[in-house]
């Protein structure tokens, strides 16, 4: 319920505040494992990605702000993963992978980091490695604008394709592949709205 009803009020300061576009939402799987694959411009990315989604989504978030009290209980409630500074862990990996296998919603930076402007940053393989090893679907996400109070924003999710695709190849090239097609995905949906 406090879910439902956060998610419902941050909308509204959305809508409100940032004069929001949402685009292609119709593109979000119904049912089984998505892993949702973004650009990363803010903090207010992992909100701003997962409030217009139907499901729940899930994040992964630094191991800091889970020792932050009271912020640390509002992004469990919202079912943040932490990961610690550096990048994944096995242990952080093995939970990543195991969520989607349990047909969940998964949301994931590929660049790491915040980039600044709208410009996409370098891939990292991580997140094709638990789409593959979760056997989901990748929905890729587009953010543009840049968190101007009154100024627009938009987010735009493109169309979902199976990371199943990529098991022909040879293993030792997966990763790369699916890493590329995740990331030009997502530049294609920029370059289209930008």
């Amino acid at each position: 319920m406090f879910y439902l009803l956060s998610r419902w009020l941050l909308k509204m300061f959305l809508y409100g505040v940032y004069r929001m576009r949402v685009i292609g939402i119709e593109n979000e799987p119904h049912s089984g494992p998505v892993l949702v694959c973004s650009n990363h411009r803010s903090l207010l990315d992992p909100p701003l990605v997962g409030c217009f989604l139907r499901r729940k989504v899930h994040f992964m978030a630094k191991t800091e702000l889970f020792r932050i009290p009271i912020f640390s209980a509002m992004i469990r409630n919202y079912g943040a993963i932490p990961v610690a500074r550096g990048g994944f862990n096995m242990e952080t990996l093995k939970l990543a992978i195991q969520m989607l296998k349990s047909g969940n919603m998964l949301a994931i930076f590929p660049e790491g980091t915040r980039q600044r402007g709208n410009v996409l940053g370098e891939g990292k393989k991580g997140a094709a490695s638990i789409a593959l090893r979760g056997g989901a679907k990748v929905l890729p996400v587009a953010i543009i604008g840049n968190y101007r109070w009154f100024q627009p924003m938009t987010v735009i999710y493109g169309e979902a394709f199976n990371a199943a695709e990529f098991e022909s190849l040879p293993p030792a090239e997966q990763n790369d592949a699916l890493t590329q097609k995740i990331m030009s995905s997502i530049q294609t949906l920029m370059d289209s709205h930008v």
